[in-house]
């Protein structure tokens, strides 16, 4: 027990190092992450479908290779245990997507990037929760219910890759795959205090799907601190024919960049977007102190941000197309079935004009520009990783920020949609905490396709944070008041 408990503290990049050094085998640190879950998962829910079979005998066959034992060669995981978002197919495994409807979904073949993660060392142990197909920014569903936070089990860990931000921060994997469309890795990260990356579209594989084209979704990392995640981002990065818009991986790895980073020169910083999207008060105050700490490492900081307007009509439009063509003929089929968020979303696609979707795409188009113009001046944009702290696992949505009320269960979760809309990458860092020691996060936003600098900015964040030693944490108790 006492060898578990140090293994499952190690970073990542040490398990991989051990791992190629033979210090440690992959089925060590998979007996380690199952003792760890067994300890943490009855208070959490973070992990409900583990694989434990599967991966030892995935972890047999890297071991008998002894060219990969020599030679180093597993991949860049080098046969580390990682956790599977509940709405990636692993071959051979239970995939629910959070939904009654595939409860008892068990895939013959894996998604692209499970199967890019697996050919590159990584064995996956377990899928971690998700609320329904992926919609909402709180983790619960009625397969499995919620996903309590480890800082205040009375919270929201926040959604959708709400189950892998819990398991990374209690420790019971080192690394967890996620994925993001409005938020849905970010959040998380934010609401959990460990680090989650949204890149660019293309720059890690997805699919196969019936919206192969569709770009506002992404897959990415998540990890306890910012080198992980460079690491986790090194797995998964590159080109597959499957996916029509993914791109091959950079020149130089994102681990190397990240041990030697370079800081930025000028940053620009907002609270509320130029007021486009409210935020509770006390998160701007967290972040706005965090983003003076860029100037200890040489940057000038100043208070900029490009012209939001129009960004969250147009991104409701695209996402509720999007709803339409991925989930209308699911929902003809079992709309008795479905929360009724995601109904309303894609009925309100039904609803759109060609008109309406020509307009958003314009104003998508214009927000793009605009944000080539402001990376003309800054380096990098700092803002809020999410409007407000965790709150009230028994609360579905956010219904009022700072005085602005909503009526939907999107428009609080509008500091990281915006940012999805620009395709540009974005990473949640951790920046703090509330007076009541509720998590706070960062969003880092760089140019499309430069998640190098955006990785390099974080990595010289966190060390002047001091944040990312607090992990992992055995679960708090706690009250939503």
């Amino acid at each position: 027990m006492a060898a578990s408990a140090e293994l499952i503290r190690l970073t990542a990049r040490e398990a991989v190092h051990r791992l190629s050094k033979g210090e440690v085998t992959p089925l060590e640190l998979i007996d380690a992450a199952v003792a760890r879950i067994e300890e943490v998962e009855p208070t959490v829910h973070a992990l409900p479908t583990l694989c434990v079979e599967r991966a030892r005998d995935h972890a047999r066959r890297l071991m008998q290779n002894r060219a990969v034992l020599q030679g180093g060669a597993r991949g860049w995981l080098a046969g580390l245990p990682i956790a599977i978002k509940d709405l990636n197919e692993v071959a051979g495994v239970r995939t629910t997507h959070g939904s009654p409807i595939f409860a008892d979904h068990v895939p013959q073949k894996s998604d692209v990037v499970v199967e890019r993660l697996e050919a590159n060392g990584g064995v996956v142990l377990a899928k971690s929760n998700t609320p329904e197909f992926g919609a909402g920014g709180n983790t619960f569903n009625e397969v499995f219910g919620e996903t309590l936070n480890p800082w205040n089990t009375a919270l929201t860990c926040g959604g959708s890759s709400g189950g892998a931000a819990v398991s990374l921060a209690t420790g019971e994997v080192w690394l967890a795959h996620g994925s993001d469309h409005g938020g849905s890795l970010r959040t998380p990260a934010s609401f959990c205090s460990v680090v989650g990356l949204r890149p660019s579209p293309g720059r890690v594989p997805h699919g196969p799907g019936a919206y192969a084209f569709y770009d506002m979704s992404v897959n990415g990392p998540m990890a306890r601190n910012v080198g992980d995640l460079a690491l986790f981002l090194d797995a998964m990065a590159g080109q597959v024919l499957a996916d029509p818009l993914s791109t091959p991986a950079p020149a130089s790895s994102y681990s190397e960049l990240v041990a030697s980073p370079k800081p930025p020169k000028r940053v620009g910083f907002t609270a509320d977007f130029g007021g486009a999207v409210a935020v509770e008060p006390e998160v701007r105050e967290i972040c706005a102190r965090a983003a003076k700490r860029f100037a200890d490492f040489g940057a000038e900081v100043e208070e900029a941000s490009p012209d939001f307007t129009g960004a969250m009509d147009a991104y409701h439009v695209i996402r509720a197309f999007s709803f339409v063509a991925s989930r209308w003929p699911l929902i003809e089929q079992h709309r008795d079935k479905f929360k009724p968020e995601i109904v309303w979303n894609a009925e309100r696609g039904l609803k759109m004009t060609a008109a309406e979707f020509g307009a958003a795409q314009r104003t998508r188009s214009a927000i793009y520009q605009r944000m080539v113009d402001f990376f003309a001046e800054y380096d990098l944009l700092l803002c809020p990783a999410a409007s407000v702290p965790p709150f009230d696992v028994k609360k579905r949505w956010v219904e009022e920020i700072d005085g602005r009320r909503f009526d939907n269960y999107v428009d609080w979760m509008s500091a990281a949609c915006v940012i999805s809309l620009t395709s540009c990458p974005a990473a949640s860092i951790p920046c703090g905490f509330t007076a009541d020691g509720r998590p706070v996060g960062l969003q880092i936003v760089a140019p499309m396709r430069d998640e190098a600098s955006l990785l390099q900015a974080a990595a010289l964040f966190e060390e002047a944070s001091g944040l990312a030693g607090q992990l992992p944490i055995d679960p708090r108790p706690g009250t939503a008041s």
